[in-house]
């Protein structure tokens, strides 16, 4: 029921080859590490300054360039799995994140353990991008519902998994078995991959190196989170925070014209300027760096404002588990229903609830306070992000998913990445630190809400009615599963 049979005979054939629990083990087993790290090492972060010196700086930067590398690998993946076998590219890739591991496990210092972790991000990006297409494509059009929710459980599980990971480790003093057992489950991850990962030609002619994109996004991902994490030894108003992050976010913009204007791009940029991409990418966007954001603010105020252990502090955030499961079940629902595009802006919504439950912290009873909201950021994170991501996805040609999900993942990770750190050095500088938090909540909830407002209007200009995506024949390759309009296109047809 799960499989399907490999063709006898087929030379190129391998054990696992059409089996679905494999596929989704694999993509699991690529990607789930490195997001239980991001969402872990907060809480544990005092050990690791404390044992590989470079202080509060050092670590920032270890954790900014991870992620810049994550946003970055994903770009790489979507340009080389053009020109090299997707297996290939996922092969190599779970080697390098097991070197990465145990570089990081078996650092002496800080500048051994950065690179390590720099290289776990770069080879998560590109995972990410070399994995996720086959599953959701390559088992038929009926595994696609239970692709989708598995996808959102298993991320946004991991990203949950994080802060009890990190609230145990925290708690031992013990992070070094913690990267060993990501290399171990990379280890895995790789021999699932021998046994699983079909062996497919590449789709068309090799296409070259893209020069206008890849540079391009190097330059964008490096200077806009290095800008990022300088914060603490810069200020806002410093040319050390300033510089870098400008001319960061204009590489980004860069990217995004000359990929709208080339002829034969890498990613998609014209198809998915539509209605429908465009509601469903910001969408991911704000409700992504929302959720990110209001978890690193609970985390700072549960240990220090309200000084509880980094292992209750992770638990009580295990409620967010609870809102993801439920979020998936209704994730796999709606994908094949005409009410997908309402999904994520429900995400959002119940995103900036929880964010307004969170301005309650001080006044008593914050366990239930955390709980309550975290069961509504799950619940928000699942319904909003992941089925933004389907909206672009189902809104490009099948064949065109890899550089989708690499531009998606892009501009996820900018708007993800930047916000949260920015908002947590806001509140970290307030006076009275338990303030400070609750005004960065209070404007996490506030910009939430607008970007709510500002895709609902998008999509209401789109004037594009509620219909189910044709998945049959959008797994052909050569067609998008939605119709979607231009931007705008109810002003434009007035206008005209």
């Amino acid at each position: 029921m799960g499989s399907r049979p490999m063709v006898s005979g087929d030379p190129k054939a391998v054990p696992w080859q059409g089996s679905y629990p494999a596929a989704v083990a694999l993509v699991l087993l690529a990607l789930c590490p490195f997001l239980i790290l991001s969402g872990a090492s907060q809480l544990f972060g005092e050990q690791l300054q404390r044992e590989l010196g470079g202080g509060a700086l050092g670590m920032q930067l270890a954790a900014g360039m991870s992620d810049a590398a994550y946003a970055l690998g994903a770009v790489i993946a979507a340009d080389l799995i053009q020109r090299v076998p997707a297996r290939q590219v996922y092969l190599a890739c779970e080697v390098a994140f097991v070197v990465g591991s145990l570089l990081a496990a078996l650092a002496p210092g800080i500048v051994p353990f950065a690179v390590g972790h720099v290289l776990q991000g770069l080879a998560t990006g590109m995972l990410l991008v070399a994995a996720l297409p086959p599953l959701v494509t390559g088992h038929g059009v009926d595994k696609v519902p239970l692709t989708a929710a598995f996808v959102s459980l298993g991320l946004f599980g991991a990203v949950t998994l994080g802060p009890v990971v990190g609230g145990i480790v925290g708690d031992v003093a013990q992070w070094r078995p913690l990267f060993v057992g990501t290399a171990v489950i990379g280890v895995l991850g790789f021999v699932t991959g021998l046994l699983a990962f079909p062996r497919r030609p590449l789709g068309g002619h090799e296409m070259t190196f893209d020069w206008a994109a890849i540079p391009i996004a190097t330059v964008a991902t490096i200077l806009s989170f290095l800008g990022v994490a300088l914060l603490g030894e810069v200020t806002f108003a410093s040319p050390g925070f300033i510089v870098p992050v400008v001319l960061g976010l204009a590489a980004l913009g860069a990217l995004l014209v000359t990929q709208y204007r080339m002829r034969h791009p890498l990613m998609p940029l014209r198809v998915l300027t539509n209605t429908l991409p465009v509601t469903g990418i910001s969408l991911a966007m704000v409700v992504g760096a929302a959720f990110i954001t209001l978890i690193e603010l609970t985390v700072a105020y549960l240990l220090q404002v309200a000084g509880r252990s980094q292992i209750l502090s992770g638990a009580l955030l295990a409620a967010q588990l609870a809102g993801i499961a439920v979020s998936a079940w209704l994730f796999k629902r709606t994908l094949t229903s005409r009410w997908l595009p309402v999904l994520p802006f429900t995400g959002l919504f119940t995103v900036a609830a929880g964010g307004a439950i969170l301005l309650g912290l001080g006044a008593g009873h914050d366990h239930l306070v955390v709980t309550t909201a975290g069961v509504l950021l799950g619940f928000g994170a699942g319904a909003g992000v992941t089925p933004g991501l389907f909206m672009a996805a189902l809104s490009v040609p099948a064949s065109r998913l890899g550089p989708t999900f690499g531009l998606v993942e892009l501009l996820r990770s900018e708007a993800a990445f930047l916000v949260g750190p920015v908002l947590l050095y806001l509140a970290m500088t307030h006076t009275d630190l338990g303030d400070g938090i609750r005004s960065s909540v209070l404007i996490t909830v506030v910009v939430t809400l607008i970007g709510g407002v500002v895709s609902g209007v998008l999509l209401l200009l789109g004037g594009v009615p509620p219909h189910r995506p044709d998945l049959e024949t959008w797994m052909g390759g050569r067609t998008s599963a939605y119709h979607s309009p231009p931007v705008a296109a109810i002003l434009r047809d007035t206008s005209g």
